[in-house]
């Protein structure tokens, strides 16, 4: 019965094939449960076209705002299929508002915000899927012109960057899950 089968195939070498065949079958499932990944990173943030403080430290306000970033990043990350690696580098931030003491009676700088000032953030990304494939590779340069008057989708957690936020969540919901979602219809199916 485990001799030789009619191929010249001995026990030994079937076993060791359904081995390797099963331990492949079960990497792709277990990458595919794994949370996304975000390798997030700040290209030079001193320089930077606004990220500044109206009545802070310009270093602690830089890094609170990064952090803020962080965090919206992270929240986009959670929302991506499971297995996916995303990698951004944010390249440059223009907060919404502009820092300027002429509009106040003592000289202190404040932060204007009219629609002037908009705010834009440059950064380039790469998404590649459970199994290493490029979903998306691009440079964005996202801008939006009428942030005072669209209607915000602002939690919590990101009540300070509220215009930024509402910015880069419209281009994810828009621009991004479209991509990911037209990507997985091109893959197998796997049945369970």
């Amino acid at each position: 019965m485990f001799g030789n089968n009619r191929n010249g195939k001995n026990w030994r070498q079937l076993i060791i094939a359904s081995a390797v065949a099963g331990f492949m079958g079960f990497g792709f499932a277990s990458m595919a449960s794994e949370p996304a990944e975000l390798n997030l990173s700040f290209d030079e943030p001193e320089k930077f076209t606004d990220i500044r403080p109206a009545n802070e430290n310009r270093t602690r306000f830089r890094e609170r705002t990064l952090a803020s970033f962080e965090r919206i990043f992270e929240e986009f990350a959670a929302e991506l299929p499971a297995g996916y690696q995303w990698t951004v580098t944010v390249t440059d931030i223009d907060l919404a508002g502009d820092v300027n003491p002429m509009y106040t009676r003592n000289g202190q700088d404040i932060r204007v915000v009219k629609d002037l000032y908009s705010p834009r953030v440059a950064f380039s990304h790469e998404l590649r899927d459970a199994y290493g494939a490029q979903v998306v590779a691009d440079d964005e340069n996202i801008r939006d012109m009428g942030f005072l008057q669209s209607p915000r989708m602002v939690g919590p957690r990101h009540q300070e960057l509220r215009y930024e936020y509402t910015m880069l969540k419209r281009w994810f919901e828009r621009d991004l899950m479209p991509k990911i979602e037209a990507h997985q219809a091109k893959l197998p199916k796997v049945s369970e």
